[in-house]
């Protein structure tokens, strides 16, 4: 068993501040419902506050970790140490879901850099914090971001992003609601 943290101190706000990876697992509350874990990167992830942490999603094809958030909330995100001493972090909580409609989601994204095309911010009341060794996480060397994201988003149109998120991201593979849209009945 990994040491519990009370809070997001200093030094560990930092150590977060160097991975270049994270991992954000979610599951919905139906015995037989699809566990979900998705990785995630570009600089996106921000501690905002003693116990709550928060990152800008961006894009994809799915919209899994946001609709099993407006179920039941449950989240964890997983952080670990590819380069330097090994460190595994995990993070418990409760996620909430901002998207660009709602208030507060301009206040939150002034937190971080500028992402392409940022589609929601999950943001987590933080209920424990463990680390673990990391003993077994092999090393890697981190060359760069990938531009493919940002490359993608650079040639679509405002209408294009919009219509691809509500046939790819209005419902999770189960059917549970994803993103919802100003104006829709649903």
């Amino acid at each position: 068993m990994g040491k519990e943290y009370t809070e997001f101190d200093e030094r560990l706000q930092d150590w977060i501040g160097r991975q270049h990876v994270f991992f954000v697992s979610t599951a919905p509350s139906a015995a037989d419902g699809l566990i979900n874990c998705s990785p995630k990167g570009l600089d996106c992830l921000r501690v905002t506050g003693p116990r709550q942490i928060a990152y800008v999603d961006t894009g994809g094809s799915g919209i899994e970790t946001v609709a099993h958030i407006k179920e039941n909330g449950r989240v964890t995100i997983m952080l670990c140490a590819f380069e330097g001493p090994p460190k595994i972090f995990r993070f418990y909580g409760l996620g909430h879901v901002l998207e660009p409609h709602d208030e507060g989601f301009e206040e939150m994204l002034a937190k971080f850099p500028e992402m392409p095309a940022a589609r929601n911010i999950i943001s987590v009341d933080v209920e424990r914090i463990i680390d673990s060794c990391g003993f077994g996480v092999p090393l890697y060397e981190f060359k760069k971001h990938r531009d493919s994201l940002d490359n993608y988003f650079s040639k679509q149109s405002e209408e294009d992003i919009s219509k691809y998120r509500r046939d790819r991201n209005s419902e999770s593979l189960e059917g549970m609601p994803g993103l919802s849209f100003p104006g829709d009945d649903s």
